[in-house]
């Protein structure tokens, strides 16, 4: 299970689309929401 960035939900990786690149990590998201503000401002949300 991966962790939602934005929300910390738990993400299971093998059943969702939702998903983003950053800096060579891939982050899974729970539903369209968080995927998007991920996206407006990902420095925020990415783990280094």
């Amino acid at each position: 299970m991966a962790k939602d960035p934005v929300c910390g939900m738990d993400v299971d990786e093998n059943k969702t689309d939702l998903k983003n690149e950053y800096k060579g990590k891939i982050y899974f998201f729970c539903n369209p929401s968080c995927k998007q503000t991920f996206e407006k401002n990902p420095e925020q949300y990415a783990q280094n």
